[in-house]
């Protein structure tokens, strides 16, 4: 697979290039050794793509993780303990019985990689809230969002978020205060000449 697009939010690209220069290089290489095409192998039941086959985003993912973690990267879950103060007066919470966490896909020396080949919500949590909360609990510093261009998200099934998308919100929205630096990696299955962070 290629980086078909980068994108810097909240200065990420020149942040995470001065800092976690060896991460980086790690990144690109994961994404450089996966063959998109061994990946080709779910068949559409949906009714516009009936019977294609199409790119497996659970198969893709197993792939990233296996590539990062022969590398020492590692994902890393802490609990939710939800607080029952702000509840009304004589409400009965429902007690919890499996706990809930939150989890980022890899870090290595405080730098995270999110690898996203699911619904348009989740990329946009990953980088607006997720990445912020493990910054505000010492975990890591910044931030890669790996998602695919609609290219390469159009031969996979309905709903599945893409580059564009994320590009188009982060620029209207905004960099608050609170946001860290962070790189969105727009992916590609063809091969080719990689773009490089510049």
């Amino acid at each position: 697979m290629r980086i078909a697009g980068i994108y810097s939010f909240n200065d990420g690209e020149k942040y995470i290039k001065c800092n976690f220069p060896q991460g980086l290089r790690e990144i690109e290489g994961v994404i450089k050794s996966i063959y998109a095409d061994k990946h080709k192998k779910k068949k559409s039941k949906e009714k516009t793509m009936k019977g294609k086959m199409l790119y497996s985003p659970s198969s893709l993912n197993k792939r990233f993780k296996e590539e990062f973690e022969l590398l020492g990267w590692y994902s890393k879950k802490i609990k939710c303990e939800y607080s029952s103060e702000y509840y009304v007066e004589g409400y009965i919470p429902e007690i919890f019985r499996r706990g809930a966490y939150r989890e980022i896909d890899f870090i290595k020396n405080k730098l995270a990689v999110e690898v996203q080949f699911g619904k348009y919500s989740f990329m946009v949590y990953n980088v607006c809230a997720k990445m912020t909360i493990f910054k505000k609990l010492g975990f890591i510093d910044a931030g890669v969002e790996i998602v695919p261009v609609k290219h390469f998200a159009r031969e996979m099934s309905s709903g599945v978020s893409y580059f564009e998308q994320i590009v188009w919100d982060l620029e209207h929205r905004g960099v608050a205060d609170i946001d860290i630096p962070i790189v969105v990696l727009g992916i590609d299955m063809i091969s080719g000449n990689s773009s490089k962070l510049k």
